[in-house]
């Protein structure tokens, strides 16, 4: 299950715009802004879809995949690292996000940050 997606964009107003329209049109709303970089839409208070500020084109994303646990976390970044992914950040908490963000960072061949991620408390 997919938990969230990031892509660049060339210009951020331009691109807001844009989309404040469009996705108002299926029930997708913008909820969040990270300064002048980022923006965030989705449903309710949960953001799902990202655009963020590129100086130039960019071909990789950021997809983030929700998993039920911490443990399936940190077994997704070693079973990735195995695979010869790039740490892009280890397991751990990321409580910029909120207290229980729980996720793990790598990248692919390609150079797509690929993210698994728990919003669970730990028990």
């Amino acid at each position: 299950m997919l938990d969230h997606v990031t892509i660049g964009v060339r210009d951020l107003e331009r691109s807001k715009i844009f989309y404040d329209t469009v996705l108002r049109a299926i029930g997708i709303e913008r909820l969040y802004a990270e300064g002048e970089r980022f923006a965030g839409y989705g449903v309710g208070q949960k953001a799902f879809f990202w655009i963020g500020q590129r100086d130039a084109p960019q071909t990789s994303a950021h997809i983030a995949f929700t998993v039920e646990s911490r443990k399936i976390v940190d077994e997704f970044h070693r079973a990735a690292l195995a695979a010869r992914g790039i740490d892009n950040g280890p397991p751990g908490l990321r409580p910029h996000y909120h207290a229980n963000y729980y996720g793990a960072f790598v990248l692919d061949p390609d150079g797509h940050n690929i993210e698994a991620v728990c919003h669970l408390p730990m028990t």
